[in-house]
């Protein structure tokens, strides 16, 4: 059973790895290379959106909604170039870093930062 866990991550990272390609390749339609770019972004990111200190829900995001998330754009893009991306992604050496993916995270904490303060920030009694 370890084992098909194992297979099964890895074949989740090789995924995340080949939908990155795809955001990039010209032949990708435009809509799976839309949900393609935020998933691998998110997916690559060195930063959750949920961190996994956050019992239970930190690892929703990594147990659930990432996969699904892979699963829906990997459907999008067409089956022969996610073969083709796949073969590539399998080859490479190092996992790429999503930057893009860190940035829109902080992106959304800060804004939700925002959002709290402003909700709850005292208004006076004018």
């Amino acid at each position: 059973m370890l084992a098909a866990l194992k297979s099964w991550a890895k074949s989740i990272t090789d995924d995340a790895i080949a939908l990155f390609l795809a955001a990039r390749d010209p032949r990708t339609p435009w809509y799976a290379k839309a949900i393609a770019t935020l998933v691998a972004a998110y997916a690559l990111s060195p930063i959750d959106l949920i961190p996994d200190f956050i019992p239970v829900l930190g690892y929703i995001d990594d147990l659930l909604i990432v996969p699904a998330g892979i699963w829906i754009a990997a459907r999008l893009v067409p089956a022969e170039l996610m073969d083709e991306f796949r073969a590539t992604a399998a080859k490479l050496e190092t996992q790429p870093n999503s930057r893009a993916g860190a940035l829109l995270v902080v992106a959304v904490w800060l804004a939700a930062a925002g959002l709290l303060t402003w909700w709850f920030w005292p208004r006076s009694a004018n």
